[in-house]
């Protein structure tokens, strides 16, 4: 009896623990209770709607529930995994076209966008509606949250910096950011076959942005201008398969693209031929393959319309106003605009009425200001006129100056250096001299006055091997004048060049004499502050200029023994310290020694190591111990003279 009572007792508990379970079990996925999902899903904060449901049911999914999409899920609760939606059942045709965003074979990629990457998770609106991520005015926020990620495109080698903050700044982006719908975005441009879910890199041949490509992709919006360019002689190379001919991006850009009144953009009038048309029609490798001429680019600037160009004038002629901006031909086809029966009527359109005679008169004649016959007449008439002109008054400036050092020397002398010190003097100026041009002639090779020297064949090593003499030169007279400091004339040399208070004091004197605050000129010694202050530097940088190019010149060896930059470091200091020195020469040496006005036209003292007397008791009163050439004896400095009142 009982056993029977706990049994159906037993019984009892197991049907009441059933129905409990039932009542408190979420529905299956397989019902239409998408409710019972938002028992978890709520809507995070800052959300338009309280819930994904309602996300969905304000979409262009509006009727589904949960389960449609989510359709892997059997029962509540779920595995994580099994959220995953598969948007190819109902979107079979796109999802067909759709490769991994361009990335024709990827195995797996967890950073590959996906469709909720683009449209959305649950609040997926059709394209044509503004709130929707693939608006074209959303879309380029949309495509940047990749694009812009450094990190990201350098994992998938993509190497355009920033195109999306480019493009916003274009023509383009501003259109289309500004509400004019039909303005070019990321889709028009890099969607293949007509669906934005196909999007391929530029080396695939189907993708619209492979190079043969690319005209009929900006002929979607710009048609007449792209059967211009399938007519001109660009179009031409490039439908039979030349890699480089010029399309569209490389005269405009790619993301950038700005208008051409811009005067940053590259077809700019001002800026086209240098800019634009110049890295073609200028290069060698270019000009040998096609046949084309050279010094294109030069023969312009030198013209009438190219220095008008230069000078900013953006009505004056460029390369497009007389070849064409997309429809350039060959001179050699009668439709072309330049070709010699069109161009009177080409030349008519800036100046009416022009004669057939000056229409033909050549644009692109040999680089120089003459361009016609006549020109060239009267260009070598100036030219022989300014040599002998010229030729004649330099040549009387140098009689006259040489007179001028003549009467220098004709007055009472006194010694400033001695012939041992003249040489060392001599041997310096003229390596130094060599160094310089030779040094610069390396880092400026294009200039004009390396050209005239060095821009012959074999002049650029014979460069080299005259700077590494006059370098062993400079150090065989830096050993020399080391050796010449220990004799005795040396050694007092050395003493008297030693920095002292005083040169501090007579700096300040000579500032505020200079700035008219005081009458009184200071009384120098044997050697000033400005001869002190040149000496020294002369040491330093004589010292680093040896070291580094020691080590360049032997570099080789320093490579095997430094540290790697330890050469950049050697170039650096030696091209700087190269620059400091040649300033310091060309404006405190020379001015101390040709230009001042009580020495001009020069202290003649590195000719033959004496100086006028005068000069140098004005210069240095307070040397007691200066040398008299015509008497030879040591005499007294007891007065300021001004040495042009007596000469």
């Amino acid at each position: 009896m009982m056993k029977r009572f706990y049994r159906k007792y037993l019984l009892l508990i197991c049907l009441s623990l059933l129905c409990w379970q039932v009542i408190n079990v979420p529905a299956c996925a397989e019902t239409d209770s998408s409710n019972d999902c938002l028992d978890c899903h709520e809507a995070t904060k800052g959300e338009q709607y309280s819930s994904y449901l309602d996300a969905v049911y304000n979409s262009s999914h509006e009727g589904l529930e949960c389960a449609d999409c989510h359709e892997a899920i059997d029962e509540l609760p779920h595995d994580e995994n099994l959220a995953e939606v598969s948007c190819g059942v109902c979107h079979d045709e796109e999802a067909a076209v759709y490769k991994w965003h361009g990335r024709l074979e990827y195995p797996d990629g967890d950073d590959i966008p996906s469709c909720a990457d683009c449209h959305g998770k649950h609040s997926i609106y059709p394209s044509t509606e503004k709130k929707s991520m693939v608006h074209p005015t959303n879309l380029p926020e949309t495509c940047a949250y990749c694009h812009e990620d450094l990190d990201l495109t350098r994992k998938h080698e993509i190497y355009v910096q920033k195109p999306i903050k480019i493009y916003e700044s274009s023509v383009h982006g501003k259109a289309s950011l500004g509400g004019i719908y039909f303005a070019a975005t990321c889709n028009d441009c890099h969607s293949a076959g007509g669906t934005a879910h196909r999007i391929l890199p530029p080396g695939e041949i189907e993708s619209p942005i492979n190079h043969f490509n690319i005209p009929k992709t900006c002929g979607k919006c710009h048609k007449g201008i792209e059967n211009d360019y399938w007519e001109g002689i660009h179009g031409k190379l490039t439908r039979r398969g030349e890699t480089d001919s010029p399309v569209c991006t490389h005269c405009h850009g790619e993301h950038g693209i700005i208008s051409p009144s811009d005067p940053r953009s590259p077809v700019h009038p001002v800026r086209i031929a240098e800019a634009t048309c110049a890295p073609c029609h200028e290069s060698a490798y270019l000009n040998e393959k096609y046949g084309a001429p050279i010094g294109r680019l030069k023969s312009f600037v030198d013209s009438y319309h190219g220095l008008k160009s230069k000078a900013g004038d953006i009505t004056v002629a460029n390369c497009a106003s007389c070849h064409g901006a997309h429809r350039i031909l060959q001179a050699s086809d009668s439709t072309s605009s330049v070709h010699p029966a069109n161009l009177q009527g080409t030349c008519g359109h800036c100046h009416p009425g022009i004669s057939r005679a000056m229409a033909l008169t050549g644009i692109h004649s040999p680089p120089g200001v003459a361009q016609t016959p006549a020109a060239l007449i009267f260009q070598n008439i100036y030219i022989l006129a300014i040599f002998i002109i010229i030729g004649s008054m330099v040549i009387h400036w140098l009689i006259d100056l040489r007179r001028q050092i003549q009467n220098v020397m004709r007055l009472p002398q006194m010694r400033r250096m001695n012939l041992n010190e003249v040489w060392q003097h001599t041997f310096l100026m003229v390596t130094f001299i060599v160094l310089a041009i030779t040094g610069f002639s390396l880092r400026f090779s294009d200039a004009w006055w390396v050209k005239i020297l060095f821009g012959w064949e074999g002049g650029f090593p014979l460069r080299g091997i005259i700077h590494r003499v006059a370098a062993v030169l400079f150090v065989i007279t830096s050993i020399w004048h080391f050796v010449y400091m220990g004799t005795p004339r040396g050694r007092k040399f050395v003493k008297d060049m030693m920095p002292n208070k005083d040169d501090f004091v007579q700096f300040f004197q000579m500032i505020r004499y200079n700035l008219g605050g005081s009458n009184e000129k200071p009384k120098f010694g044997r050697f000033g502050y400005v001869e002190k202050a040149e000496y020294w530097a002369l040491v330093w940088g004589s010292v680093v200029m040896i070291i580094t190019g020691f080590f360049l010149w032997f570099d080789n060896i320093a490579v095997i023994w430094f540290p790697k930059g330890f050469l950049d470091v050697m170039m650096v200091v030696h091209h700087y310290e190269a620059w400091l020195a040649l300033l310091a020469v060309a404006i405190w040496h020379m001015y101390a020694t040709v230009f001042s006005p009580h020495v001009y036209p020069m202290n003649p003292s590195w000719l033959n190591g004496k100086m006028p007397e005068a000069w140098y008791r004005y210069e240095h009163p307070h040397d007691k111990d200066y040398e008299v050439v015509e008497n030879q004896k040591i005499v007294e400095n007891d007065a300021h003279l001004e040495h042009r009142d007596e000469i």
